[in-house]
């Protein structure tokens, strides 16, 4: 059981080469898979493709299977595959539907239009509100939080379609520590809990380094990097493929460069 990419390649309509591909990759319930790469290298199309929202929503052509738990993602309707791969954009704003006076109502907007029954809506959405750690919000106006509560509303309300996978494309790029620091809580409690597969594109590589299990690196829309998360991202080509690595593993290697041991004691200092 799985998200499984194989022998994909997409291209953009009109475009002159592909903008992802050749590539394999799978996400597993309960494992987070995190996704790093420059600008321009493929990762939200990845995001794109493995949701199932291309060809099927922005045109182009896709070579290769994307398959859901054995069944071909092409063959699934719209609401089939929203229940089971949930996305995550990077601006809440586009996500919101603007429509609803509380965080309670906007959670459960999704799970009434799939035309459950009035308990079973009332149970997904205090569920899904729980997993992020935001009932308290449940009363508040949607239209009034900071950009960390308003990205956590948006994937309360993902949860709350009850998805096996999810996928996140960036989606702390617009926050700032502290809402950063919130949606990233909400993950890990998400991944433990809800045993959801998490495909996590990334571009603030601690992010990653606490939340993922295993990583790949897209360049030019293929896989240059792939394995364990520790392992990727303490790899000395991350530099030259676009991306950071996280401050604790850039300051290890300087200070393993400069002869100073790492200790136990600069781990609780940077804790």
């Amino acid at each position: 059981m799985a998200i499984e990419l194989a022998g994909i390649t997409y291209r953009y309509a009109g475009a002159s080469r592909a903008s992802l591909g050749p590539l394999d990759l799978s996400v597993a319930p309960g494992r987070v898979l995190g996704v790093a790469g420059a600008n321009e290298s493929g990762k939200t199309t990845l995001c794109l493709v493995t949701a199932g929202l291309a060809p099927a929503v922005v045109g182009g052509k896709l070579e290769g299977s994307v398959r859901v738990d054995g069944a071909d993602a092409a063959g699934l309707k719209p609401h089939e595959l929203a229940q089971r791969c949930g996305m995550l954009f990077q601006n809440p704003s586009t996500q919101l539907s603007g429509t609803t006076a509380t965080v309670f109502e906007e959670t459960a907007f999704g799970p009434a239009n799939l035309g459950l029954a009035l308990e079973d809506v009332l149970e997904r959405t205090w569920w899904a509100l729980r997993a992020v750690g935001i009932e308290g919000l449940a009363p508040r106006d949607p239209a009034r939080l900071s950009g960390g509560q308003s990205q956590l509303v948006a994937l309360a309300g993902v949860l709350a379609l009850r998805p096996r996978y999810l996928i996140l494309d960036e989606p702390t790029s617009e926050l700032d520590p502290a809402g950063t620091a919130l949606v990233a809580d909400a993950l890990v409690r998400v991944a433990r809990e809800t045993g959801a597969g998490i495909l996590l594109v990334e571009h603030k590589t601690e992010v990653l380094a606490r939340i993922a299990a295993e990583m790949v690196v897209l360049a030019r829309g293929r896989a240059a990097l792939s394995g364990p998360a520790t392992e990727v991202l303490g790899d000395p080509r991350l530099a030259e493929l676009g991306v950071e690595a996280p401050a604790r593993m850039r300051l290890e290697r300087e200070l393993r460069a400069a002869g100073v041991e790492w200790t136990a004691a600069l781990d609780e200092a940077l804790a």
